[in-house]
């Protein structure tokens, strides 16, 4: 495909983007912009986001991504709960890194994931984006868990994940979705150097 043709058809989807798709990028954006700055506001601008995106993955059989907006539902329900419920000593759920133990759960989660996603979408949907589609939910499914229970390392899956989303949503034509990604790779990056900061600081005060 040369230039013109990818321009066109760029054109083209631009033009397609829909009412939903936009207040749904909006309120994506502003919910990673709230988690960049461990900002309770993260959950409820994206519930908004993930209730309009479950809607729109079934419309361009990303079904795995439509599963996953139903778990981020219920995973920011549990993430607002966590950040918000303190412990005996008063204290809120702080920004750490992950343990060695930590670490192996996380990788024990990302397999079961993937290969039980590839295995419902190849055998019972129509998805021609099996592979593609199961390995960025069940690398979101797992940042998002680390995000719940504010680990740093949430950003690294969500950079790893926006990177694969960005072509994968652009061959779905959701061009303005790509962009959206194009933009939580941005926002990732700077997340993951904030809440670095924010630790080291923490560890300097106390």
């Amino acid at each position: 495909m040369d230039s013109g043709n990818i321009f066109d058809v760029l054109y083209q989807n631009i033009l397609n983007t829909t009412l939903l798709e936009i207040v749904a990028v909006f309120f994506g954006l502003l919910s990673v912009w709230y988690a960049k700055k461990a900002d309770i506001k993260v959950y409820p601008t994206g519930i908004i986001s993930v209730v309009i995106y479950f809607y729109i993955c079934i419309g361009v059989k990303l079904y795995a991504d439509m599963g996953i907006n139903f778990v981020y539902f219920v995973m920011s329900i549990y993430g607002w709960y966590a950040w918000t419920k303190k412990d005996k000593k008063e204290k809120i759920l702080p920004i750490s890194f992950c343990t060695k133990k930590e670490y192996f759960i996380n990788f024990i989660m990302f397999v079961f994931f993937l290969i039980t996603l590839i295995y419902i979408l190849k055998n019972y949907t129509d998805s021609n984006v099996p592979y593609w589609d199961s390995l960025t939910t069940a690398i979101f499914l797992v940042g998002m868990w680390l995000m719940a229970r504010k680990k740093v390392e949430n950003w690294i899956l969500w950079i790893i994940g926006d990177v694969i989303s960005i072509p994968l949503y652009f061959y779905k034509g959701l061009v303005l979705t790509s962009f959206q990604f194009s933009m939580f790779l941005i926002l990732a990056v700077l997340g993951y150097i904030e809440w670095k900061r924010k630790i080291k600081e923490a560890q300097e005060i106390a």
